[in-house]
C-alpha cells in the first residue's frame, strides 16, 4: 500500500471506451478507487454512491477513476446500466492493482482508495465501506 504524502506511481490502462489513460495525465484532484468486480452487490453500491454525489465531486474539481480487472466491455455495460459518469479503467493483468496495494492474498482485488492532489497521495483508504465511502472522501476533502 502506498503512503500519504508520497508521489503517485504512474500506470497506463484502457478505459471503458478503449482509450489509453495514464494516471499522470490527470492533474489536480483525483479520487482513485479499486474495486473487485463490475455489477456485483458491493461494487454497485459503491459506484452508485459515488454517482449520487458526482456533482459534489465535480464542484470540488475531483476526477473520479475506478479500477478493476474487468474488461473495457464489462465496464461499458456497468456504466450504462447504472448511468455512471466517471471513468472506469481495466487492469486485467492487475499491475496497477498490485502497485497500489489492492491485490488480496488470493489474487482478488480489494477495496482500496486514494485521494490524490497534484501527483501526491494525500489520503489512503485501506478499508472501504461501499455504502459510505463517497461521503467519507468528500468529508475529508471539504473539511
Amino acid at each position: 500500500m502506498l503512503k500519504e504524502n508520497t508521489k503517485i506511481l504512474d500506470f497506463i490502462l484502457i478505459d471503458q471506451d478503449d482509450n489509453i489513460r495514464k494516471l499522470s495525465d490527470y492533474s489536480g484532484k483525483v479520487f482513485l478507487y479499486f474495486y473487485p468486480k463490475d455489477d456485483t452487490p458491493g461494487c454497485t453500491k459503491e459506484a452508485c454512491g459515488i454517482m449520487a454525489l458526482y456533482n459534489d465531486f465535480a464542484k470540488q474539481k475531483i476526477t473520479v477513476l475506478g479500477v478493476s480487472s474487468d474488461s473495457p466491455e464489462s465496464h461499458r455495460k456497468f456504466r450504462k446500466k447504472y448511468n455512471l459518469a466517471f471513468t472506469l479503467l481495466s487492469d486485467p493483468e492487475k499491475e496497477a492493482i498490485k502497485m497500489y496495494g489492492a491485490l488480496g492474498l488470493l489474487g482478488e482485488t480489494k477495496r482500496v482508495s486514494y485521494f490524490i492532489e497534484d501527483g501526491l497521495i494525500k489520503k489512503v483508504y485501506p478499508k472501504v465501506s461501499p455504502e459510505e465511502h463517497a461521503q467519507e472522501v468528500l468529508r475529508d476533502v471539504t473539511g
